[in-house]
């Protein structure tokens, strides 16, 4: 109980700037059915689950070292399905696999340079960009509007710079 109220603590600290995020990931992006690669994923997903690599697929198509197997023809990489071009997507896993995207680093740089110093202790918490897109992508204050309705309530899972626009009263 005491080691995890410290190590708790110690990540509401605002890390250095000195450790900078790691935008890629540490093994590479070839077979990973491989034994010796394992893979961190979304956990949560009912039906879908994405992986550290970009991978999107069924939880059946999951494979024992937490990766997507990118043998089955569902498996997707990177896929933005159910995502608006403000960033704002439906399905939690599609945002996460989006923010993915290799294309999408500088915008996540840009976000985190800019963060709020309300933000900075959670964000700056992160490792990596996955971790990053993970965090980015579940729901926030920025998702909603008088703290009880979501700004957008189809596409609610976020990791652009803007918010949905807010809807009139």
């Amino acid at each position: 109980q005491e080691e995890r109220t410290v190590r708790d603590r110690s990540l509401l600290q605002v890390q250095e700037h000195e450790q900078p995020i790691l935008w890629k990931v540490k093994f590479s992006s070839g077979n990973s059915s491989q034994p010796s690669n394992q893979c961190r994923n979304s956990v949560q997903g009912k039906l879908l689950i994405t992986d550290e690599l970009g991978y999107i697929c069924e939880r059946k198509d999951l494979l024992v070292n937490g990766c997507c197997n990118v043998n089955v023809p569902s498996t997707k990489l990177y896929s933005c399905e159910s995502c608006l071009p403000n960033g704002c997507c439906s399905v939690y896993e599609y945002c996460v696999s989006c923010c993915l995207q290799p294309s999408k680093q500088h915008l996540l740089e840009r976000f985190l340079n800019r963060a709020a110093i309300a933000f900075q202790n959670l964000f700056m918490a992160v490792e990596d960009r996955f971790e990053l897109c993970l965090a980015r992508c579940r729901t926030s204050s920025q998702s909603v509007q008088h703290e009880n309705t979501y700004r957008d309530p189809i596409a609610k899972y976020c990791y652009g710079e803007y918010p949905p626009e807010l809807l009139p009263v």
